[in-house]
């Protein structure tokens, strides 16, 4: 086997002909898939100790990898993964950059094109959108509620561009508001008073600055 082969591309390859033989969906039903993957490593874990197979580390590192990959968004998922991430977004492939209580940072994650453009593809999925020349540039809905915008050549110069603005609510209500001291007690009031007389009410406000959060308190 190549060196260059490493165990969760094993598992990987593994899984995945497993799902296509039992006709699984990771993404209809992700509750088997775990149970899958977590069999798989334990069974490659067994089968390394007696064979050339090149070895596991950390068996939960894998389980996740492999998770990751097969029923997740790949090396993004991490980062949607992280309730401390706000939004993320790739400029190119070897750049993807997040952001992180408001400050903007470059990441260590590497994505092939072809692999962002898979990603890409299973992101909109579920959204029932899609991308191509015809229409180079989509806005959807991710099933977590985050938003994603995708534009590709000839609309940006080289590369594909991805921006995911991840849907991180904090609060449900507006007492809840009140209490991380976002609104002062009468202005909930009000805006309770506003919502239950059926006034037209406009809600504005920069990037990440709580227009979601803030109409959903109100519901």
């Amino acid at each position: 086997m190549p060196t260059s082969v490493s165990a969760v591309d094993v598992v990987d390859g593994e899984v995945r002909e497993l799902i296509r033989r039992r006709g699984l969906d990771p993404f209809i039903d992700p509750a088997p898939i775990r149970l899958l993957v977590r069999d798989a490593v334990a069974d490659y874990s067994e089968r390394s100790l007696s064979s050339t197979l090149p070895p596991i580390g950390d068996p939960e590192t894998v389980v996740r990898d492999v998770l990751d990959r097969v029923a997740g968004f790949g090396p993004l998922q991490r980062w949607l993964d992280d309730p401390e991430v706000e939004e993320i977004w790739v400029n190119e492939p070897g750049r993807v950059f997040i952001a992180r209580r408001g400050r903007s940072e470059l990441t260590t994650t590497i994505l092939g094109a072809g692999q962002l453009a898979d990603l890409v593809e299973r992101m909109l999925r579920t959204s029932g959108r899609r991308i191509d020349m015809s229409t180079p540039f989509v806005d959807a809905t991710m099933p977590d509620g985050s938003r994603l915008h995708v534009v590709i050549p000839d609309i940006t110069r080289r590369h594909m561009a991805v921006n995911i603005r991840k849907f991180v609510l904090q609060a449900h209500s507006l007492d809840e508001l009140v209490a991380l001291g976002t609104l002062p007690a009468h202005v909930a009031r009000f805006l309770e008073a506003a919502v239950a007389a059926g006034l037209n009410i406009l809600v504005s406000g920069g990037t990440q600055a709580g227009k979601t959060t803030l109409v959903n308190c109100t519901n």
